[in-house]
């Protein structure tokens, strides 16, 4: 067992005991007749400052183009969220199932483009060779799961969308920005991981 392993998993369970009014969802976007089910995996890196894996998205891609996101994609047919989300991180990345350490999924998160997004924390080794797949991986990098779970550090912004007034985040690391799903996925994560404390 790691510690940061360990650590997540009291805070996630600790986390998940609680109901919360909070959470951030495009819900009201979404055309409930066309939304697929997805997974992404959050994948924590065990070292003593862990950090989290992100890709940004080939801008060629039809949904959500050039943005910044965690490996992860459709449900095939059959999949739980779970195996969806470990495929999607082997396919894109490199991660073999077998590296991941597994915590649990979080709460989900319907897109206004059309998706309906379980997330699955995990842990992985920090030295993992990772390998992007360039089909779905422009490139990746690693954010510090600190800087991800510090509410002070997100900024909050308005764009007007699809006739109404929608409210996002986004963070700048090392020139990713790093905003819509992916910023509200974080966000309701450190809701319910309480990381500081």
């Amino acid at each position: 067992m790691s510690a940061i392993f360990d650590r997540l998993t009291r805070l996630f369970e600790d986390g998940h005991t609680r109901d919360l009014d909070d959470l951030l969802t495009d819900s009201r976007f979404a055309d409930a007749d066309r939304t697929a089910d997805a997974a992404v995996l959050i994948a924590v890196t065990e070292q003593p400052r862990p950090t989290v894996l992100l890709t940004q998205r080939p801008r060629t891609m039809r949904d959500h183009p050039g943005q910044v996101a965690f490996p992860g994609g459709k449900l095939d047919h059959g999949e739980t969220a779970v195996e969806a989300a470990l495929r999607e991180a082997w396919e894109e990345l490199a991660i073999a199932p077998e590296q991941v350490r597994l915590i649990g999924t979080t709460d989900r998160y319907q897109t206004g483009t059309g998706f309906d997004i379980t997330p699955v924390l995990a842990t992985v080794p920090h030295d993992l060779p990772i390998r992007p797949d360039p089909r779905e991986v422009e490139s990746w990098f690693e954010c510090p799961l600190d800087k991800l779970m510090d509410a002070q550090l997100w900024q909050r912004n308005s764009v007007f969308w699809q006739g109404a007034q929608r409210d996002y985040l986004e963070m700048d690391h090392d020139g990713y920005r790093i905003w819509g799903v992916t910023a509200a996925i974080c966000w309701n994560l450190s809701r319910r991981v309480a990381w500081f404390d």
